[in-house]
């Protein structure tokens, strides 16, 4: 079988449980077709860099797919029919990256960064405002 990468944008006026719903039965039609999903990744609702069908945010999701074709070509066309999708690509790969991918790295090592922070007194905030 194939591995593939496949991106998934839906509509911002989904919520993040329907996202991740859409994620599921995807999921299981992959499964139907013989194929198995090795990662599902839930970006969550990130901004587009132009508008696309007047939208300006997406909900963002990342599958890691090992599947034959006629799986892969079937979830494509019932992602074009669907009115919740904006945009979908699917990539062939030679191997499935299973690490956590660098949007979602980012994501934790910007909180673990803010916990981190040193003290930052002494440099005119409202604290120190005198009236």
């Amino acid at each position: 079988m194939a591995l593939y990468e496949h991106v998934i944008i839906a509509r911002q006026d989904i919520s993040p449980q329907q996202a991740e719903a859409l994620n599921d039965t995807l999921k299981a039609l992959i499964e139907a077709g013989g194929g198995t999903v090795a990662k599902i990744e839930y970006w969550g609702l990130r901004n587009l860099t132009y508008r696309i069908k007047k939208n300006r945010k997406g909900h963002y999701s990342l599958l890691a797919i090992d599947a034959p074709a006629p799986a892969v070509k079937e979830m494509e066309r019932l992602l074009s029919i669907n009115e919740d999708v904006l945009r979908y690509l699917t990539v062939r790969v030679e191997e499935l990256d299973l690490e956590l991918s660098p949007v979602l790295a980012r994501r934790d090592r910007d909180r673990s960064d803010r916990g981190d922070r040193p003290d930052r007194g002494g440099r005119g905030g409202y604290d120190e405002l005198q009236l």
